[in-house]
């Protein structure tokens, strides 16, 4: 059964058609990793599912409950069953790193000072830089920077974690250390991961269901299996890295 659903969603950005007629169903407790070109519509999706956007038409669901149409204050009872790691990671450079992690709880919970302490201990702790607390963001190499974003996003435990771009601006060494990070989680914490990417080594890795979109339709959606497998043109150029030849017009 699905956990989250989009219901033949459709979005513009005035003239441009973003989301076109999608539909996506995404089981509990699996990787789901959304494929694309810039501006396929990735991150787009990810705002519906969060509801920081609403269809110009469709539904939006989450486990039964269409969000859509929610009010703000009903969507932050949603909202607080996501954590969402942010493309550069979003940490406050005014605060320190145990600060950022213990952010969430301390808006949202009413854990004691000792309480959220130990909260962050254990948050470090699960994405292996337990000595940093005390630390600044500025002082954080950018692979540390996402761990403590990600740190973050699991402080209130969260049934379903988002992920945007995780590995971008990460060399490869970094990034299979976030990827390593998105299948502990995963595994340990028994949460639903939704990742948006075109790190295709990232996407192998992590996904148990990949999905591509492209003109604002999905137009492969299967194991990895299928997609290193792929007899559609646009998806295996894009799984190979490879321009077509519209794309290097004027190059030649």
């Amino acid at each position: 059964m699905a956990l989250i659903e989009l219901k033949n969603v459709t979005k513009r950005f005035g003239q441009l058609l973003v989301l076109d007629d999608i539909s996506l169903a995404i089981e509990a407790g699996k990787s789901t990793v959304i494929l694309g070109a810039s501006g396929s519509g990735k991150s787009v999706i990810l705002k519906h599912i969060v509801g920081l956007l609403k269809p110009d038409s469709g539904e939006v669901w989450f486990d039964g409950l269409r969000i859509d149409t929610m009010r703000d204050k009903e969507l932050m009872k949603v909202r607080r069953r996501l954590g969402f790691l942010f493309q550069g990671g979003a940490l406050f450079d005014s605060m320190t790193v145990a600060d950022n992690v213990g952010f969430p709880a301390k808006e949202h919970t009413s854990k004691s000072p000792a309480e959220i302490a130990a909260l962050v201990q254990r948050c470090l702790t699960m994405i292996g830089l337990p000595e940093i607390g005390a630390k600044m963001p500025g002082e954080l190499s950018g692979g540390q920077r996402k761990r403590v974003a990600l740190a973050r996003s699991i402080a209130l435990g969260p049934e379903v974690i988002v992920y945007d771009e995780p590995t971008t601006g990460l060399d490869p060494i970094r990034s299979d250390v976030i990827n390593e990070l998105i299948l502990k989680l995963q595994r340990e914490l028994k949460v639903t991961s939704i990742v948006v990417t075109h790190d295709m080594n990232s996407a192998f890795k992590v996904g148990n269901r990949l999905v591509m979109l492209h003109e604002g339709k999905i137009i492969e959606d299967g194991p990895p299996e299928l997609f290193r497998n792929a007899t559609n043109p646009i998806v295996k150029r894009f799984v190979a890295g490879e321009a077509d030849e519209r794309e290097l017009a004027g190059l030649r």
